[in-house]
């Protein structure tokens, strides 16, 4: 049989389902399986071929393998191959969905961090006072972050590198997350809700205090029994630091 026969036979196997295996799209196609084997290398080849995505699940598996693998040999080191193997998916799907380490490092920041949901709070609240939106933003990471210290000490480690693939990620983190608390808070020193001071400065004492704590919860937890809940902690630094940024004027 002609490889346009198998491929033929193949995505009608895939439309009817997506997770048709390399012996059903044999089964479809009279063939052995050694045949659709040889002919396309692997399942992953033969998606390449009929020019469809990779399986449902591939990203999350590659993030999820991509994070281990980060913080085992750190990002300079890691290799793609690796990661594809992991992942149980080819070298050309690994590729297709992330072009290079630096669009993975970016999407496991993306994945992992609470940027996207934090700008979607800042969206949300816009124009509120601080006294509100702060500590909403505070619960907010601490739900996103909540069981994940270990990543984060990885990602923190790796995006305060000198690497390329580090700096380009970061970016990503600093023109989008970043760039938005800057803006609120900026518009809020204007409008005499904080006092005035650089407002990277302000935001540094803000988000400071609470990646400490989640970098050093596991230690504490473990070693002192440590069991106030981490949405408690990140809401309660939240409200000293309003504390320390009221104006002069607004404190009794």
């Amino acid at each position: 049989m002609s490889r346009e026969a198998v491929l033929a036979a193949a995505k009608g196997a895939f439309e009817r389902n997506r997770g048709a295996s390399l012996q059903d799209v044999a089964g479809a196609a009279g063939v052995s399986r050694a045949t659709v084997y040889r002919l396309f290398g692997s399942r992953e080849g033969l998606l390449q071929a009929l020019e469809l995505e990779p399986d449902p699940g591939a990203r999350e598996r590659v993030l999820a393998s991509a994070v281990e693998l980060v913080g085992r040999d750190g990002l300079a080191r890691l290799s793609m191959d690796e990661v594809a193997g992991a992942a149980g998916v080819s070298r050309a799907s690994l590729y297709r969905l992330f072009p290079g380490k630096a669009a993975l490092f970016r999407e496991l920041l993306v994945a992992y961090s609470p940027v996207e949901a934090i700008v979607a709070g800042l969206d949300r609240m816009r124009g509120r006072p601080p006294e509100e939106v702060v500590p909403e933003l505070a619960r907010t990471a601490a739900r996103t972050l909540a069981g994940r210290a270990g990543i984060v000490r990885t990602l923190v480690f790796e995006a305060t590198g000198a690497s390329e693939e580090a700096t380009e990620a970061v970016g990503y983190v600093v023109s989008s997350g970043i760039a938005n608390m800057l803006g609120y808070v900026v518009e809020q020193m204007a409008a005499g809700r904080l006092r005035t001071m650089h407002p990277l400065v302000a935001i540094q004492a803000l988000i400071g205090p609470i990646l400490v704590h989640l970098i050093t919860r596991e230690v504490a937890e473990r070693e002192i029994g440590f069991a106030v809940p981490l949405e408690d902690v990140a809401v309660e630094l939240a409200e000293q630091w309003l504390r320390v940024m009221r104006r002069d004027e607004d404190v009794e």
